[in-house]
């Protein structure tokens, strides 16, 4: 199913949700294959984390008022700049850093996000990450399970 069949899913449910943001292809230096000095690596988690945060606050997410708790969705699509998908795990370990920029835009703890990715298989030049934020899901009172509506299902 596609991230855009997901979101649409969503706002059927009536599950609130944000504008999309896009940001560039990850750099290969955040990679955990990537053999790269610490500083390199360094130097390139910082630069994507301030992109990430400056760009958030571009599309309007750093003035949002969000509740205290609950989790937020994160619909991550992955488009690579060419026909040799990568791993789903080593893309989110790559988005990482965005993801913590989006978090300080957003003034809130990255932990509170659920991750959602996907590879897509289309090609786009330089490659993309498209993301999307999705209603609260909140933790059950009685300590048991998280409760969302998942637009997977």
């Amino acid at each position: 199913m596609s991230n855009a069949m997901s979101i649409a899913a969503c706002a059927m449910a009536g599950v609130k949700q944000m504008q999309s943001l896009t940001l560039p292809w990850p750099s290969k230096d955040l990679s955990p294959n990537a053999r790269v000095h610490w500083t390199r690596r360094s130097k390139a988690v910082k630069q994507a984390r301030g992109y990430a945060e400056v760009m958030a606050r571009r599309a309007g997410w750093g003035g949002l008022s969000l509740p205290a708790e609950g989790r937020l969705d994160l619909w991550i699509s992955f488009y690579p700049p060419t026909r040799c998908l990568p791993d789903d795990d080593n893309m989110l370990a790559r988005f990482k850093p965005y993801r913590d920029g989006i978090a300080d835009a957003l003034g809130i703890d990255d932990r509170r996000f659920v991750s959602h990715p996907l590879i897509e298989d289309e090609v786009r030049h330089a490659g993309q990450v498209v993301i999307t934020i999705t209603g609260i899901t909140q933790q059950a009172s009685n300590g048991g399970p998280r409760l969302h509506a998942n637009p997977a299902f």
